[in-house]
């Protein structure tokens, strides 16, 4: 399997291309080298890592690094980028034993499927998403898991209140892959609330005069010397406006090319309805409707055809507004470890619904947190059989050839099963996980999974309409992920209650 060169996706050529950008070009044209079109768009502490691999690469292959090389794949070349891929389960396999020690464990409990910290490191190692994203399809995308496991590492260091560490590895993983400046609130917050400040009132309230200039000195120096190791030659070089432009281009569009189920998929389908209404009720010109913008499967920009068009500031209000109650929740009191990993999720989710050109894969980046929630409260335990399971069909069109069904539906439904059972066996006793209404959305999956990937490919209106199911797929999983956001809400603001009442 590891030198087959079949399951691949264009990560495995896009990481070749930044391994032979670093490895072949000085380091004043890694951000202006536009041979291929895959150019080197993420933070330049990811590109130094590149640098570092691509010593190792020459080894396999020094024809990989050649730049002008495009789409270069010998089998020394895929044994390379899948060996990395396997090589960073070491630090996952870590992170996961971590994270379990810190789990609550029962008193007296013998049945290991009773046990809170082996279910969890089912749900973790066994990941559906994970599986079919760096183990299925091998794309050499090898710092996609690091991404993942990074925050869990620094997740981990702030439940056993080691805050400075925590705070290094957030600042890593931020200059690896720039998306979590979505959950750079979350942390920004918590690490000001409960480490530069030393003492809460009897209430729980912030007490301002313990005010620690001291350790936000550390904290801040901490940061930035990361940041600076990471942007400082390019700071020197007078690079940085070009550096920026890689790392934000807006001009990729609302969506990408399959919409991720967020806020903007919802709003994408409404845009369609409405131009369809108003074009049978002859209140738009048809002639002068965009044609197929938003349904092109094209990354690009676009224009919706009724409904006013979305730009990055709009996404940005809207992520900030939707993640702003948490921030003052974790603020006014922080309730511990678990209340930031509480916030850290409304983040992640409030990012991912309504931020700028999401891809699916960023819905992992709330189901694998939850996990840890999820063995030690009955509520989270619900909330995350619905994010997951819809998260995870959110991925099914990754794997989309008829040959890959079998294996993405079996390991799929091997998860949920396991999910379902271990929770429920795990919080039994306290009534059941699922509401009805949830239960009938769930099973509703089942129809859209045979509708697809079975009943469609089959019609005619395949090449008709061939990106029907990929709306389908995303639209009915937008209602599960908003719906497990507003129930994460809820669960907040109700903890939030509890000390009052008392």
């Amino acid at each position: 399997m590891l030198q087959n060169s079949e399951n691949r996706s264009t990560d495995f050529e896009v990481h070749r291309n930044w391994l032979a950008i670093t490895h072949s070009l000085p380091v004043s044209r890694w951000y202006y080298e536009n041979t291929s079109e895959w150019t080197l768009d993420y933070p330049p502490l990811f590109a130094w890592f590149e640098l570092g691999l691509s010593q190792a690469a020459r080894r396999f292959d020094s024809d990989m690094l050649l730049v002008h090389n495009l789409n270069y794949a010998s089998p020394p070349t895929v044994l390379f980028q899948r060996l990395s891929v396997i090589f960073t389960d070491g630090v996952f396999i870590y992170a996961v034993r971590e994270c379990c020690r810190c789990v609550r464990e029962k008193k007296g409990s013998r049945d290991v499927l009773s046990r809170p910290s082996f279910i969890l490191s089912v749900l973790l190692l066994w990941n559906f998403g994970l599986l079919i994203v760096d183990r299925i399809l091998l794309m050499g995308f090898h710092l996609f898991q690091s991404r993942l496991y990074c925050p869990l590492l620094s997740d981990i260091s702030f439940l056993r209140s080691q805050h400075l560490q925590g705070a290094l590895l957030f600042a890593v993983l931020l200059n690896l892959k720039h998306i979590y400046l979505y959950v750079a609130p979350a942390y920004g917050v918590y690490l000001l609330r409960s480490y530069c400040f030393t003492q809460d009132n009897k209430d729980g309230s912030l007490r301002w005069r313990s005010f620690s200039p001291l350790r936000l000195l550390a904290l801040g120096g901490l940061v930035l010397s990361v940041c600076a190791v990471s942007f400082g030659p390019f700071i020197l070089m007078g690079q940085l406006p070009q550096v920026l432009s890689r790392l934000f281009p807006f001009r990729r569009g609302l969506c990408h090319a399959y919409w991720a189920p967020n806020v903007w998929a919802l709003y994408n389908l409404l845009d369609k309805g409405v131009a369809t209404l108003g074009v049978r009720l002859k209140l738009l010109q048809e002639a002068e409707l965009p044609r197929a913008s938003m349904t092109g499967g094209l990354v690009q920009e676009s224009q919706h055809a009724a409904l006013p068009s979305v730009s990055p500031a709009v996404t940005l209000l809207c992520t900030l507004l939707s993640i702003l109650p948490a921030l003052a929740s974790i603020w006014r009191r922080p309730r511990g470890a678990r209340g930031f990993l509480r916030c850290l999720l409304i983040c992640a989710l409030g990012s991912f619904l309504f931020g700028w050109h999401v891809h699916e894969k960023a819905v992992l980046l709330a189901i694998l947190p939850l996990s840890f929630l999820a063995v030690e409260s009955r509520e989270d335990a619900g909330i995350f059989l619905v994010l997951a399971t819809t998260g995870h069909y959110s991925l099914f069109p990754l794997l989309f050839t008829p040959a890959e069904l079998l294996i993405k539906a079996s390991l799929m439904l091997m998860f949920t099963v396991f999910s379902f059972s271990a929770l429920r066996k795990l919080h039994s006793g306290r009534g059941p996980l699922l509401r009805p209404l949830e239960v009938v959305y769930l099973l509703g999956l089942v129809a859209v999974a045979i509708g697809c990937e079975v009943v469609f490919p089959l019609s005619p209106w395949q090449q008709r309409l061939p990106f029907l199911p990929l709306l389908v797929t995303s639209v009915y999983c937008a209602a599960g992920v908003c719906y497990s956001f507003l129930r994460l809400y809820a669960s907040l603001l109700r903890s939030e209650d509890k000390p009052k009442r008392q």
